[in-house]
């Protein structure tokens, strides 16, 4: 994805945010990271981000909670619930919310990577789908248009 792929860390447990952003960036993303929500919030105003990594217990906020507050973009933000508290509950309600997927700690790096490379395809398309579909409807309303100047 390379070096224009921006990822948010947000996770109140530093060690975590430094492991977590030192292995993205020897991936080639772009890495900022929050301790909060509020700190999430302040930065997806500010950039666009790709994807986000957000910790279920912040000690602001809860997880689920910023899924909802932190700023949509185009193409969407692909969200990532991480979770030490695992349950069932916590899965649904993250989903619910608008988690594109859930991720239990301690956690493989394989994983998160594998999870986070395929969110990013599933944005990826979604992006090329939202493209063909704007170029289908200009093409239509530029027909439309001749036929109303003739």
């Amino acid at each position: 994805m390379g070096e224009s792929t921006r990822i948010l860390v947000v996770d109140d447990d530093e060690s975590i945010r430094k492991v977590l952003s030192t292995i993205l960036v020897e991936e080639g993303y772009a890495v900022d990271t929050a301790k909060n929500g509020k700190e999430a919030i302040n930065k997806s105003n500010e950039k666009f981000y790709n994807l986000a990594l957000i910790d279920i217990r912040l000690p602001d906020i809860q997880g689920v909670e910023l899924l909802s507050k932190i700023r949509d973009t185009v193409p969407k933000m692909r969200k990532i619930i991480i979770t030490g508290y695992p349950s069932l509950q916590n899965a649904v309600e993250s989903l619910n919310r608008g988690a594109n997927a859930y991720i239990m700690k301690p956690f493989e790096m394989e994983k998160v990577l594998k999870t986070i490379k395929e969110q990013l395809r599933k944005q990826q398309e979604e992006k090329s789908y939202c493209k063909r579909k704007l170029k289908i409807s200009l093409k239509h309303a530029s027909k439309n248009w001749k036929k109303r100047k003739l």
